[in-house]
């Protein structure tokens, strides 16, 4: 049997999990929120064309209006100014579109403090316990936060002093983007940096230092917690815009399952903050299921914004 046949087989059997990371695309999907003057992308929405009418008598089809950083989405190197001569979304090479992952898990951190910050220390102490980093993975940064998801003002969490959401740290950034051997960072929430980031030095330390290595950034990722430590397999699949700076994204995620998995994890129908997690992989007690966030096992993947944070 063929390297592709063994997967196909593997995946109808549900040896291999296939793991939805996408929040749904909707007229409420949370979007980044930037003051005056700033300009802001558009929300979500769908136009119909015609639906078995007079418009079209046998079909049903819409137009769509959305920004490219809506919804689960992924940004390209050209998207920030540190990056302005780096790939355009449709220049991505194809190969870094499947990649492995390593999903680290602050669950507990992040809701004691929204503002919590991985640091470089964070990092090594995961590795020391759960092996290096993928060489040209993935980072996934597990938070909670998509128990937000479901709504705006949590999942900006933004007061007077402005958006309060963990994230990376300056030099915890600057050592993602120039030693580790990752291709990007994913996140749960609505960018890859923290809701404080504008008040860095630099600021948004993310964005500037990783897509100007010509790395990448996956946002509003959801069901990290149905993901294990180390060996989830990501397949990210942004538009290929021609000159975008990024694309909402279908990202899904393949595990080895347990005896007994289900073979087909989360999806929209999974509610914002619960992850569909397959027998073997519940915490102590559970069987599977549907779980809330917070309650994976160790090793699972978790306002208004100032001016310049962007998705």
């Amino acid at each position: 049997m063929s390297v592709l046949n063994a997967l196909i087989a593997a995946i109808r059997s549900a040896a291999v999990e296939v793991i939805d990371l996408t929040a749904p695309l909707a007229a409420d999907t949370p979007v980044i929120a930037l003051p005056p003057p700033l300009r802001n992308t558009v929300p979500f929405a769908l136009h119909e064309i015609s639906r078995y009418d007079d418009r079209g008598p046998a079909w049903y089809w819409n137009d769509i209006s959305t920004g490219e950083h809506t919804g689960t989405h992924f940004d390209a190197p050209v998207h920030w100014v540190t990056g302005r001569d780096r790939e355009d979304v449709a220049q991505v090479p194809v190969t870094k579109l499947i990649a492995p992952a390593a999903v680290l898990d602050f669950t507990a951190q992040a809701a004691a403090d929204p503002d919590f910050l991985l640091e470089i220390d964070h990092v090594r102490q995961w590795e020391d316990a759960n092996g290096p980093l993928p060489d040209g993975g993935w980072l996934l940064y597990r938070t909670g936060w998509d128990a937000r998801s479901g709504d705006q003002d949590l999942f900006l969490n933004a007061s007077e002093t402005g958006p309060h959401t963990p994230g990376i740290s300056v030099e915890c950034a600057g050592w993602l983007a120039r030693e580790a051997p990752v291709i990007g960072l994913g996140v749960e929430t609505v960018g890859t940096d923290a809701g404080a980031a504008h008040s860095f030095d630099p600021p948004f330390p993310c964005h500037s230092a990783l897509l100007g290595a010509g790395k990448y950034g996956l946002t509003q990722l959801r069901n990290l917690a149905a993901l294990p430590a180390q060996g989830a397999v990501v397949i990210a699949g942004p538009l290929p815009i021609t000159g975008g700076s990024g694309s909402p994204c279908r990202v899904l995620a393949l595990v080895d399952a347990p005896p007994g998995g289900s073979g087909a994890i989360g999806g929209p129908g999974v509610p914002p903050g619960e992850h569909r997690v397959p027998p073997g992989h519940a915490p102590p007690g559970g069987s599977g299921g549907v779980v809330p966030t917070g309650h994976a096992p160790p090793g699972g993947s978790g306002g208004v914004a100032p001016p310049g944070q962007q998705g």
